[in-house]
């Protein structure tokens, strides 16, 4: 997820990435270290909101800070 929990909580949406384990060269593509719950790539580009309450959605892992700000940085261009 990259959007802020207060927006989540009230809205009953998030706004997250796609993850893939295809690894192809795309400037948007941050690559997720070892040893994480999650394996692959984050696909910045591939931003997505989601009811996660109707789809019954909970998260899996967290995601370490270095990793969310470099995934944050590459979503910065696509928006502003």
């Amino acid at each position: 997820m990259v959007s802020q929990t207060l927006f989540n909580e009230r809205l009953g949406f998030v706004f997250v990435c796609s993850v893939s384990n295809t690894k192809r060269k795309n400037p948007f593509y941050v690559l997720i270290p070892e040893g994480q719950a999650v394996t692959g790539v984050i696909m910045a580009d591939q931003l997505r909101s989601l009811d996660y309450r109707a789809r019954r959605a909970a998260a899996i892992s967290l995601c370490p800070e270095e990793l969310l700000i470099e995934v944050l940085r590459k979503i910065q261009p696509i928006l502003f």
